[in-house]
């Protein structure tokens, strides 16, 4: 019902924000995406790594989703806490291929597969593993094996390795220095500034159809100190202030309803944990 009332066809800061209504304009995002373009152009290993709720699973997103198909095939796999040789599986699932219990197998027809459609189909293969820091020490040092196409002539495949920042410090272990070797390009994408969230809420409230400002510059500042330039705590605060004022029957949210949010989101975490 606060989407009648302000106006709004969409919640703000939605989840599946993507093309117009993803915020594109932050330091971290500008970075990854040039990093993302060097990587179709020229495939390889990528690290994107951030604090939970910043918003590196819908920054990757973003970028596959604008890929031109059928040039482009993105395979995304979230499910890392599985065996090594599971999430093979999973990834041979994911390409049409019946998968082998062997693992010499299944590499090799993984493998067979993705030279196909590079060479015969013309399609280039991008690869997203999410929540990469649970993925074991094994499927890590066997990752650089399965990365080796042709003798190590040739790099066919682009793989993201998305995931909190413990992903990096691993990777810096000695057991995983093969890997690191072939790594392109690192991104590390930060909470963010003032400035930046205060555009943040001003682009989201727009591209959810608001035509006023709704919500006055001290109940922005309260936001930021709250959610410390977090978008994904940001969101759930936001929500709560529009529903806040809908039912108090305001056209606006000042920091009194900011405050009442605040201490709302508080006590359902507190709830819940």
């Amino acid at each position: 019902m606060y989407r009648r009332r302000f106006g709004l066809a969409c919640h703000p800061m939605p989840k599946n924000a993507m093309g117009k209504t993803y915020f594109d304009q932050q330091p971290g995002y500008q970075k990854l995406k040039k990093y993302f373009d060097q990587l179709i152009a020229d495939p390889g290993l990528g690290i994107l790594t951030a604090n939970a709720g910043i918003g590196k699973t819908a920054a990757i997103r973003n970028l596959c989703n604008q890929l031109p198909r059928p040039n482009h095939l993105v395979l995304y796999l979230c499910d890392t806490t599985v065996s090594p040789i599971d999430l093979y599986r999973t990834l041979a699932l994911e390409l049409g291929i019946k998968p082998s219990h062997r693992r010499s197998q299944l590499w090799d027809d993984i493998k067979k597969t993705l030279v196909h459609m590079v060479d015969e189909r013309g399609t280039s293969p991008i690869v997203i593993i999410d929540e990469a820091q649970h993925l074991s020490d094994k499927f890590l040092m066997d990752l650089s094996g399965f990365l080796n196409f042709a003798f190590d002539t040739r790099d066919l495949l682009t793989l993201w390795l998305v995931g909190l920042p413990g992903l990096t410090r691993r990777l810096k272990m000695h057991n995983h220095q093969a890997l690191t070797t072939r790594k392109a390009a690192e991104v590390r994408l930060e909470s963010l500034d003032r400035q930046t969230f205060t555009a943040l809420i001003d682009f989201s409230l727009k591209s959810a159809g608001a035509t006023q400002k709704l919500l006055a510059e001290p109940a922005i500042e309260q936001l930021f100190l709250t959610c410390k330039g977090v978008p994904r705590e940001a969101a759930r605060i936001l929500r709560a202030a529009l529903q806040l004022a809908h039912e108090k029957d305001q056209n606006f949210v000042d920091e009194i309803i900011m405050e009442q949010a605040v201490d709302e989101i508080a006590k359902t975490a507190g709830i819940l944990s």
